[in-house]
């Protein structure tokens, strides 16, 4: 056996202990991994939640979150790059600094984008692009998620092409580029820095200071964070500092190698042959997740049941979410929430039966998109080397006693 192969099948059996003993071939998925169990330890302003690591902070929330349209901001998972973020951040000499390719460079202090300028309010989901990383096989690069890196809230705060046009956008300007106030430990690491295109900007793109009615809790990014409804959260820069005005694309590392997925119609490759051509995960796919009932829960039989969950996309709003209790032979339509004012929010939704036969039961749950996105079978989702863009049909077994 060569060298590689050793690594290869050993890495494949080394999941398959994970899920239980079902082998996997390498460049096949499975559902997220759903066991992992809550720390005991408490993060400032946050109860207990699926811990990654402590330095940087990296919370998951627990899957029981999801059943209605907003996540709370004290079980709101976080996600951060960089180990060294700030332990205090004093909101009176607070500034955001506007620089580059603009008539006037300025700083704004948080008193200035809510005296100065029209306040805003977007109900978005955020969602990290290895949300359920843990479900490819062998194991992709990155934090290895379950399906709770994601949450959907209430931003308040300015739309940022209002500060632009406060600055003045110069002509034959292209790019817009944004730096937080983390920092790696190492002088030669590279910052944690996004680009956008300036035509990609609408009324849609703010600066937020607040969440669900409240200041924006440290860990998501306190006191100012960017929020593009319908990306991933990989260019939700949080703690904000700078945004500069370009002509060029700077040559950055989390935008020449990060987050990018193979360019080719399956956006797919192999562990053996990876692509070289690359794109950015950008746009939200479809999805959807049972909140409840919880995995190897007991209920009764001919008890009344009701599965609840969430379902979102980019923006273009949910049409339908359906559900299976035989294993996918048929599908019925849950009732969907009214949900909110856009299409970039959580859509909840519920589905009630009876159980009538004892044993395991599999509930599982697809959602389709106005656009007409379906999400497909877990079987059917191929591998990339990041673990980018996850969304296989969800499903929860429980015991019906």
């Amino acid at each position: 056996m060569e060298r590689r192969d050793f690594f290869k099948k050993a890495v494949v059996t080394a999941g398959s202990v994970a899920l239980g003993g079902s082998v996997l071939e390498a460049g096949e998925t499975t559902h997220p991994v759903d066991d992992r169990q809550i720390t005991s330890i408490a993060f400032p302003e946050k109860r207990p939640m699926i811990m990654y690591s402590d330095r940087p902070p990296l919370l998951e929330s627990p899957r029981e979150v999801f059943t209605s349209a907003l996540t709370p901001n004290d079980l709101f998972f976080v996600r951060w790059h960089m180990p060294m973020i700030p332990s205090h951040i004093n909101t009176s000499s607070f500034r955001v600094k506007i620089d580059g390719e603009v008539e006037k460079e300025m700083e704004l202090s948080l008193k200035d984008l809510k005296t100065k300028f029209k306040q805003v309010e977007l109900t978005a989901v955020l969602q990290c692009g290895g949300n359920s990383r843990s479900a490819f096989h062998p194991t992709a690069s990155g934090i290895q998620w379950g399906a709770g890196a994601m949450g959907c809230a209430v931003w308040k705060g300015v739309r940022l092409k209002d500060v632009l046009a406060h600055a003045g956008v110069k002509e034959g300007a292209v790019w817009l580029g944004f730096n937080g106030k983390d920092r790696a430990v190492y002088s030669k690491t590279a910052n944690f820095i996004r680009e956008m295109r300036l035509e990609d900007l609408d009324d849609n793109v703010l600066l937020a200071y607040e969440m669900n009615g409240e200041d924006l809790p440290y860990l998501n990014g306190f006191p100012l964070r960017l929020i593009i409804p319908g990306t991933y959260s990989d260019s939700w820069i949080k703690m904000i500092s700078n945004i500069t005005v370009t002509k060029e694309q700077n040559k950055l590392f989390f935008m020449e190698k990060a987050y990018r997925i193979p360019d080719n119609e399956c956006e797919c490759e192999t562990p053996d042959k990876l692509v070289e051509k690359t794109k950015p995960i950008e746009k939200i796919n479809v999805n959807s997740i049972i909140g409840y009932p919880q995995r190897d829960s007991k209920v009764r039989a001919n008890a009344h049941i009701v599965v609840r969950g969430v379902a979102f996309d980019e923006g273009s709003g949910i049409k339908k979410v359906r559900i299976s209790i035989d294993n996918g032979a048929t599908w019925h339509d849950a009732l969907l929430d009214k949900g909110e004012a856009n299409n970039f929010a959580f859509r909840a939704f519920r589905y009630t039966f009876n159980p009538t036969k004892t044993g395991k039961l599999t509930i599982m749950c697809k959602a389709i998109s106005n656009r007409g996105e379906e999400q497909p079978l877990v079987k059917d989702i191929k591998w990339n080397h990041g673990g980018y863009r996850y969304n296989g049909i969800d499903e929860v077994t429980i015991e019906v006693v």
